[in-house]
């Protein structure tokens, strides 16, 4: 598998490749966002992911961030490095479509197991890979990860899709978002705002006929739709 590092610092570059050549990974190194840009465009069928540095020069991790969700490749998993420490910056590079963020300084080792965490989830199959999920005009196709929203064909990230199938395949049940970092995203401890951004962006993206309550003090649960009225979208 191929990971992209982009990272003006070489150090930095450096050690995280050979963390990640040493779990078998292939990487392509750059250095600013115009190498950046050029490499995804150039090599974007074969990178399975890419690290992005939300600081490195113009345009920045997360402009390339938004610049992939919106291009031909929208699902390749992606983490930002980051030594913002502000929940806002966070939340904004969550916000843009990131997977996952590991703030500076960070362990290399770290880095590495989110890597294979975020690549592992984004090429799970379920033993039911051949079931499509349904529920009401809302249609999901394991095998191939694919969204349809009364037929029309939705983009989601690697997250967002496992955040919605995990919550289809468990109808009425609350989850607090810590459960949901733990069973989705496979943490044990990190930032809550992860959950709460990738909830909203799928709500957003499913639109009037996403069915995601939220439930005080506890936290979400999804709405079968023979359970909520028609008027009600909260």
């Amino acid at each position: 598998m191929c990971i992209l590092i982009a990272d003006d610092d070489p150090v930095v570059r450096e050690v995280v490749r050979r963390y990640l050549e040493r779990d078998g990974y292939s990487v392509i190194e750059t250095g600013d966002g115009p190498a950046t840009s050029s490499a995804l465009a150039e090599h974007g069928d074969t990178i399975e992911l890419a690290v992005l540095d939300v600081m490195m020069p113009a345009p920045d991790g997360i402009d390339i961030c938004r610049a992939v969700r919106s291009g031909q490749r929208p699902q390749t998993p992606i983490i930002l490095l980051t030594a913002l420490g502000d929940e806002d910056d966070r939340v904004l590079g969550l916000e843009a479509g990131a997977d996952d963020y590991v703030t500076k300084p960070f362990s290399p080792r770290e880095l590495a197991l989110r890597v294979s965490s975020v690549l592992r989830r984004s090429h799970l199959r379920p033993d039911t890979e051949h079931l499509v999920l349904r529920d009401g005009p809302i249609e999901m196709h394991p095998t191939g990860r694919l969204v349809f929203v009364d037929r029309e064909p939705v983009e989601l990230t690697p997250r967002e899709y496992d955040l919605l199938v995990f919550l289809l395949r468990h109808p009425q049940q609350v989850f607090s978002r810590t459960e949901l970092l733990a069973q989705v995203w496979g943490w044990d401890f990190g930032d809550l705002s992860t959950v709460t951004v990738h909830v909203k962006r799928v709500r957003a993206k499913l639109g009037d006929l996403h069915r995601i309550d939220t439930v005080w003090g506890h936290g979400y649960s999804w709405a079968r739709a023979d359970a909520r009225p028609k008027d009600d979208h909260a």
